[in-house]
């Protein structure tokens, strides 16, 4: 696979209180779709979770995906503890065997300014490039009640992984947006998914525009 290239863009939206920061594609990707996406939400806050997974789910099931919800396929004592390479992996078995062939990952990153946010993205880059390698080191996120508390601007990344049969569990997409809060509110989470949808629309990833 070729190097990673991170593209860096700001969208200035005076009315909203959320911004992409950056977006990142694939370069061997032209057009991705998937049939049955498992959908992840990580955060402490489990009300946060299950509106997010919801609404999110809902919008691959209205363009005509198959979608499950995290909260539907992960007990609870899986996301309160520490889970290793190797529960991952099986993971990741599981979802194949039961037809799913992408996730859409999300979770706060959280970074005080953007010169640390592109410090942070950069090790991403480098290190993140699977679904188990990424889960494994933000998996904190579910238990850390202080995790919020250590930030003061949030920034939100979703990330798409394809995890095809015969292929490596890779990096699609990974889009970073600046939100004022944590994603906790109603308002927030649609502006989010709303971004993140239009987003990949014009990546065309999964979902497609509307033809004229």
């Amino acid at each position: 696979m070729k190097t990673f290239i991170w593209t860096f863009f700001i969208l200035l939206l005076a009315c909203s209180d959320t911004e992409i920061v950056s977006s990142w594609k694939n370069p061997d990707i032209v057009l991705f779709d998937a049939y049955k996406v498992l959908v992840v939400g990580m955060t402490p806050n489990a009300d946060a979770r299950l509106e997010f997974e919801t609404r999110m789910t809902d919008k691959f099931i209205q363009s005509g995906v198959e979608a499950m919800r995290s909260i539907d396929l992960f007990d609870v004592a899986f996301t309160t503890s520490v889970r290793t390479d190797r529960e991952l992996d099986e993971v990741e078995e599981r979802l194949l065997a039961k037809d799913f062939d992408a996730i859409l990952f999300t979770k706060i990153l959280g970074s005080e300014s953007r010169q640390t946010l592109s410090k942070k993205l950069s090790e991403l880059d480098r290190n993140n490039r699977r679904f188990k390698d990424d889960y494994l080191s933000h998996q904190n996120i579910y238990y850390e009640d202080e995790y919020y508390e250590q930030f003061t601007v949030y920034f939100v990344e979703t990330a798409l992984y394809c995890i095809c049969v015969d292929k490596e569990r890779d990096l699609i997409w990974r889009g970073v947006i600046e939100v004022s809060d944590p994603i906790e509110s109603e308002d927030t989470i649609e502006e989010y998914i709303d971004l993140v949808v239009s987003t990949m629309q014009n990546e065309d990833l999964i979902f497609r525009k509307e033809k004229q």
